[in-house]
């Protein structure tokens, strides 16, 4: 056997190894997220007059994601931050993820919706954070912190469980919109992007 097969083996053994222990983690995380809000949540968005989704980073393609789903539902959505977001006003919806809870673009937006009487919704890593008190509604994702490395919660860099827990929370909510919904498939596929 080549050196390069015996190299490309072992990579694929653990590029297999890790994908396990990131669906691993996923699993043992969704167990310990309390669900009870996100019949609140379901209900601020089925409600809202629009719905902002706001997030840094690696987090922010996350929520970019999910209000891509949204706009399948022909909800109206805006991530902020895009130069043809509209100003937030009474009736509408802030959908938030940040795992400190402190980022404080994310904050000041929460507090700037507070201020117009638009309802917050939140999900943080800390039930303690700036942006869990502002929200109406706060979802607890008791993941790792960008900086707890002592491998407790995750042997994921920084914050990545957060993260991919953000996309596949957006994705369960966005089944859940759609079961209610009821519209088929292909109509929601009208509304995908056909300037590709």
């Amino acid at each position: 056997m080549e050196l390069t097969d015996h190299y490309n083996e072992e990579t694929a053994a653990a590029l297999k190894a890790n994908l396990m222990q990131i669906l691993h983690e996923n699993c043992i995380l969704a167990e310990k997220i309390e669900y009870s809000n996100f019949g609140e949540l379901i209900s601020d968005i089925n409600g809202a007059s629009a719905i902002f989704l706001i997030a840094s980073g690696r987090s922010g393609f996350a929520m970019r994601s999910i209000a891509m789903r949204l706009m399948h539902l022909g909800l109206r959505v805006f991530f902020v931050g895009e130069t043809t977001t509209p100003a937030i006003e009474k009736g509408d919806l802030l959908w938030a993820a940040s795992g400190s809870g402190t980022t404080s673009t994310i904050v000041k937006a929460a507090e700037k919706a507070k201020q117009v009487d638009a309802r917050v919704i939140a999900m943080t890593t800390k039930a303690s954070s700036t942006l869990a008190r502002l929200a109406d509604v706060h979802i607890l994702i008791p993941a790792a912190e960008k900086e707890d490395h002592n491998g407790a919660k995750s042997i994921q860099y920084a914050g990545s469980l957060f993260e991919q827990t953000v996309l596949l929370l957006g994705d369960a909510v966005f089944m859940e919109l759609w079961k209610l919904d009821g519209t088929p498939a292909e109509e929601l596929w009208k509304r995908h992007a056909n300037m590709e």
